[in-house]
């Protein structure tokens, strides 16, 4: 007998025991006879026709299958589907946990073990776990905070009276990750720079992963040389992986690995990065001080003063400098004071681990999986995995999901984390008992869904933001430090031109910026796979349209797919790509405007358009106008400095 699949949702509950009980028991169905089964119920209509309703668990999880029996659709079977649905969503409705309030003279470990059992237990095993989980914790209070209130932000960024007092800096960095590879390129150019870091200068809650084309741009601004970058490798990969879980798209929505041997393909060694920064800023007269924290900055017009605190004595300190560099990414409160609500409009909450002690035929260490799902939308989250071979038998592994930010579900590490420590043997078949647990790996990373050049304030006078603080980076795969190196010459020189000209009010600032038409025109694919707070989404929908995409770059020659995913589309490519998967799935269409709703499709099409208007002045202007404005040079930017600013920001903007 012929069955056909008539419902499949996801029940947000980790306790499919209950959602079996509920199903035998408590559901009572207007019509049927029910009959108890292993793992649900068979629902008798009549004779030769039946409904078989059963669950399963994956992915802390529960799912729920319903079959006909049949090829006949029984009369009341639409009636049946609603009542269930309805009893589900009235039962097991999304439940957002919040962040438990902890007594902060108790260890962590007790104060969250109840809470989070497992990822109390591996932090356990970390060399360093209790001291990472403090900050784990105090990271997601930090973004829960900033959340909960996007109108009113707490107010860091005070103007004041210029009082005489001398310069100690030209420039401070506030967080000492991305800054400090900005800060030692601002240093070896002569500037007098010091870099404060909240925890200890070197250590990363993160590792990097670039490629060699990527990394050139620290070699050919002088801040490595060839070799030394050979010192910082900590693995090359033959290739990476691209492949989302297809067992529930229909056959043409299955889509081949995506095959990009040359993205994200070496692992730098994060930590040695960090401290050849941190030598070669001292070298060139830099400061840094670490285990310090910021508290707030007074902007006059010869300078900002920053107003500090040392962790270590709770002392209080300032300091002043002619500009002040907010690289404190989404734990920054300089971003939401200057943005507000719109600071970041989506998130991807990030956690994992590195690891040693995976079985070599599990995963091949030659081999990175770039982006990868085993399963369908859990809890709302579409689970994504990342893993990258790294130093000798170290492999560093992600989980992370497109979270919109909302006040009520903020998205939650502690709990990914939960998520991570029981699902990873689902991902990559591992007994974590025998794993060497080396440190954590977790952070927000954030996204901005930008219309236009300065629809986002990156700037305020003597400030200006980079990396995951000004949030203008790729919604797909990188991070701020992808976005960061690849713009590095061109933050450095907008940034050097303004400090040589004193060029330093929020409207000069604005022109240094990492903004790029073609990256920003992509915010849709971020915003069509999270799921809104509150609402619920066929579960293999997201991967449906993951597939979708990533099985046309499959087929594409590699270099198409490597210049889309390194940030380097044109428009003819984009509009190509975009055109022929509507036309492969049409129902794309209707699904992003489902998920996207009337407001964003209006400000996709503004960024579209934004593409679209410096895809037409590249054509008439990119050949001549960076050749005319070097020959323009001498004169223009002795006469008119801040037109001059503009202009080279404009010819960047070109490319």
């Amino acid at each position: 007998m012929k069955m056909q699949e008539i419902i499949y949702r996801e029940i947000p509950t980790s306790d499919r025991e209950s959602v079996c009980r509920w199903l035998q028991t408590q559901w009572q169905p207007s019509q049927g006879n029910k009959v108890l089964t292993r793992d649900g119920i068979r629902l008798q209509l009549g004779e030769d026709q039946e409904l078989s309703i059963f669950v399963w668990s994956l992915q802390r999880t529960t799912y729920l299958k319903v079959f006909r029996w049949g090829s006949q659709e029984h009369t009341a079977e639409k009636h049946l589907s609603q009542e269930l649905h309805l009893a589900i969503d009235k039962t097991f409705p999304p439940t957002y946990p919040s962040l438990p309030d902890i007594n902060s003279n108790e260890s962590i470990f007790s104060a969250l073990n109840s809470y989070y059992p497992q990822t109390v237990h591996y932090f356990q095993k970390m060399p360093q776990g209790e001291a990472d989980l403090r900050r784990l914790y105090w990271w997601e209070k930090r973004w829960r905070d900033s959340a909960k209130n996007p109108q009113q932000p707490k107010q860091v960024i005070y103007r004041g009276e210029n009082r005489g007092e001398k310069l100690d800096y030209d420039l401070i960095y506030i967080g000492g990750a991305l800054g400090a590879i900005h800060s030692a390129v601002m240093a070896k150019l002569g500037y007098k720079v010091l870099v404060v870091e909240r925890i200890p200068f070197g250590r990363m809650n993160r590792e990097w992963n670039i490629s060699r084309s990527e990394f050139q741009s620290l070699i050919d601004l002088g801040l490595f040389t060839p070799g030394e970058f050979e010192n910082l490798i900590a693995r090359e990969y033959k290739d990476g992986f691209s492949k989302f879980f297809d067992g529930n798209n229909p056959p043409h929505l299955k889509a081949a690995v995506l095959h990009t041997p040359t993205v994200l393909n070496i692992a730098m060694n994060s930590e040695k990065l960090l401290k050849s920064c941190g030598e070669k800023l001292r070298e060139a007269g830099g400061d840094i001080w670490d285990e310090t924290e910021f508290i707030k900055a007074e902007v006059d017009t010869d300078g900002v003063t920053v107003h500090l605190m040392n962790l270590q004595d709770g002392e209080s300190r300032s300091v002043r400098g002619r500009l002040l560099i907010d690289a404190m990414g989404t734990a920054s409160p300089i971003a939401w004071q200057l943005n507000g609500v719109r600071a970041f409009d989506s998130v991807c909450p990030t956690v994992g681990a590195v690891v040693e002690g995976i079985d070599p035929a599990v995963w091949d260490s030659q081999y990175g999986d770039v982006l990868n799902s085993h399963g369908d939308i859990s809890k709302g989250r579409q689970l994504i995995w990342e893993l990258f071979p790294g130093e000798g038998k170290e492999l560093t592994i992600y989980l992370f999901h497109y979270h919109q930010v909302h006040p009520d579900n903020p998205g939650s590490l502690l709990e990914m984390y939960e998520d991570f420590f029981t699902i990873l043997p689902e991902y990559r078949r591992c007994d974590l008992e025998s794993l060497t647990w080396k440190k954590p790996t977790f952070g927000y990373i954030p996204g901005h869904f930008s219309t236009g050049k300065l629809d986002r304030r990156v700037s305020f006078e003597r400030l200006l933001a980079i990396g995951d603080a000004a949030s203008l980076q790729s919604p797909l795969i990188f991070t701020g430090f992808g976005s960061l190196v690849r713009n590095l010459s061109r933050l450095t020189h907008l940034l050097d031109t303004a400090l040589k000209h004193d060029l330093l009010r929020a409207d000069d600032l604005q022109n240094i910026r990492a903004y790029q038409s073609n990256v920003a025109v992509t915010w849709l694919f971020s915003r069509g796979m999270m799921v809104e707070t509150g609402k619920t989404l066929p579960p293999q929908r997201i991967n449906s349209m993951l597939n979708t995409f990533f099985g046309l770059l499959a087929d594409e020659p590699p270099e198409v797919a490597e210049t889309f995913i390194k940030d380097k589309t044109d428009w003819l490519t984009f509009s190509r790509l975009a055109i022929k998967a509507a036309t492969k799935n049409p129902a794309l269409l209707i699904w992003i405007a489902q998920m996207a709703g009337p407001k964003d499709l209006l400000r996709w099409l503004g960024s579209y358009g934004d593409f679209t208007s410096d895809s037409v002045k590249n054509l008439l202007l990119g050949k001549w106008f960076k050749k005319w404005l070097q020959n323009s040079q001498p004169w223009l930017e002795k006469q008119y400095p801040r037109l001059w600013l503009q202009l080279l920001s404009f010819s960047y903007g070109l490319r």
